[in-house]
């Protein structure tokens, strides 16, 4: 009588192998399912309640408005009235799509609109703003991102606001559209005014 014969392993060998494929797939569909879970519009910033990051930027070099230099970006404007930071660049195709809401948003009354221009050629930016409109009263040039960074931008176009006392009280990240200019970004802004 002879030994029996082991069982064939091939059974064994098509699970480990299905195995790696069954587990990506499983995780592809967990990160497929999260990426268009929830507004991306509304992550959370941790500079809410904190005053806003220390700026000492530079003014675009020839930008100017109503016939003056448009000044640079210090963390001395960010105190005395309610300001507006939207961060821009004139290589950042959102940051067109925002803009007509920018030049809208610039004529309001009662807070001050400005601008940080990241990762920008100079001349892009002036060209950018001599086509579509400066809206800013001060423009920052962040060359490097260092500043963007410190204010904890993801990407541009992102816009703050900034109480009188410097304090970072709300964050709009994404391009601003008609529905959130007028859902979520003026009544941040108001609310600011509002406060003491």
């Amino acid at each position: 009588m002879s030994a029996p014969e082991p069982a064939p392993a091939a059974p064994r060998r098509r699970l480990l192998v299905l195995l790696p494929l069954v587990l990506f797939l499983a995780l592809a569909a967990l990160f497929y399912g999260r990426l268009f879970s929830g507004d991306p519009s509304r992550v959370p910033s941790a500079l809410i309640g904190r005053t806003a990051p220390a700026l000492d930027l530079a003014p675009l070099d020839g930008l100017s408005r109503d016939g003056a230099p448009v000044p640079g970006l210090t963390s001395a404007d960010l105190k005395g009235e309610v300001t507006v930071l939207n961060v821009f660049a004139s290589w950042c195709v959102p940051c067109r799509d925002e803009h007509t809401f920018l030049v809208q948003l610039s004529q309001m009354k009662g807070f001050r609109l400005v601008g940080l221009n990241y990762k920008d050629d100079a001349e892009n930016a002036r060209r950018f703003l001599g086509r579509f409109g400066n809206p800013y009263a001060a423009v920052g040039v962040d060359p490097n991102g260092r500043t963007a960074i410190d204010w904890g931008v993801y990407g541009v176009p992102e816009t703050f606001v900034v109480s009188r006392d410097g304090r970072i009280v709300y964050k709009y990240i994404g391009p601003i559209d008609a529905e959130g200019l007028k859902a979520r970004l003026i009544p941040e802004i108001d609310k600011a005014m509002a406060a003491n």
